[in-house]
Formats: C-alpha cells, sequence, structure tokens
C-alpha cells in the first residue's frame, strides 16, 4: 500500500514545498488518483455494474441490501465487517456497509484493483518528476504573493522628515 505524506513529497522532490501548500497538494494527487482510477475501472464495464457500485458510493442502504443478499448473506458475520464496524464504532451503518461493500465488490469485480491503482499512482508520480521545478517555481511563487509587504511601513516612516526645532 503506498501512503500520501511528506515522505511521498520528498521521494518526489518536492520536500522543499512550503508546508501550507504540502497538504493541498496531497488531496490534489488523491483526488487525480481517485478519478483516474475509477475511470481506468470502468471502462468496459455493463451498466448493472456501475449501478451496483454506485449502492456503495451512493451509500443506498436498498441497494447495498440487495447486494449482500445475493452476493454476500453473511457478510455481518465474517470477521473481517466485524474488525471494520469494531474500528468504525462511531460510524453510521451506511458508511461501514458502504466501505465494506465498495471492498468486496472490488474484489468480486474487479480483482486487478491493486494493480490498477500501483500503474495509475506510478502513472502520476513520473508525470510529478517531470514537472517538479514547475511545480516548485509556482508554490514559490504563490508564496511569495502571500507574504505581506515586509518594509513598505518602515520605508514610508523613513520617508518622514523629522520634526525639527525651529
Amino acid at each position: 500500500m503506498f501512503k500520501l505524506d511528506d515522505k511521498f513529497l520528498e521521494d518526489l522532490g518536492l520536500g522543499a514545498l512550503p508546508a501550507e501548500q504540502k497538504q493541498a497538494f496531497l488531496q490534489h494527487i488523491y483526488s487525480e488518483l481517485e478519478m483516474r482510477v475509477g475511470e481506468r475501472l470502468t471502462e468496459g464495464m455493463s451498466d448493472e455494474l456501475l449501478d451496483e457500485f454506485g449502492y456503495f458510493v451512493d451509500m443506498n442502504m436498498d441497494g447495498m441490501k440487495k447486494w449482500f443478499e445475493e452476493n454476500l448473506p453473511d457478510y455481518a458475520d465474517r470477521d473481517d465487517f466485524k474488525q471494520l464496524k469494531e474500528a468504525n464504532a462511531q460510524a453510521p451503518e451506511a458508511a461501514v456497509m458502504s466501505e465494506y461493500g465498495a471492498m468486496k465488490w472490488l474484489q468480486l469485480n474487479r480483482p486487478d484493483y491493486p494493480q490498477v491503482v500501483a500503474a495509475v499512482l506510478e502513472e502520476i508520480k513520473n508525470e510529478i518528476r517531470s514537472n517538479k521545478d514547475a511545480i516548485l517555481a509556482g508554490a514559490t511563487a504563490a508564496a511569495e504573493e502571500k507574504m505581506p509587504e515586509e518594509g513598505a511601513d518602515a520605508l514610508a516612516d523613513d520617508d518622514q522628515p523629522m520634526d525639527q526645532a525651529e
């Protein structure tokens, strides 16, 4: 599995990103990864399969229950479901069912899911490596725009003539 964190950015040569921009950039990478993986996984998939997966994405309780009844009627008794539910004790039932169902749906219908994620992540990493100088330059420029104009007030004060006794 992979982790999107400071080390991930450092490995890509982006360790020098300003701290306030790191989290936003990591979120952008995650969103891009999610979108591209979704596109790749749905290529050539029937509408019926897309609708099934949509039950989990939309947390559609009726659809999820139907899918579980047809595919994993004993899901609530399975150790991995119990562990997920225990680890997310404060989460609503629909959220736990959604996460578990999506995982099981992918295992059943797209057993190549881990390989797809790895391939797409590698593509994104290569794109970032190819553009790291531009990314860093843009981040530096953005950070400089946010910096207050230090010295502007001091300069204005220095330009004022001192009160002189006449």
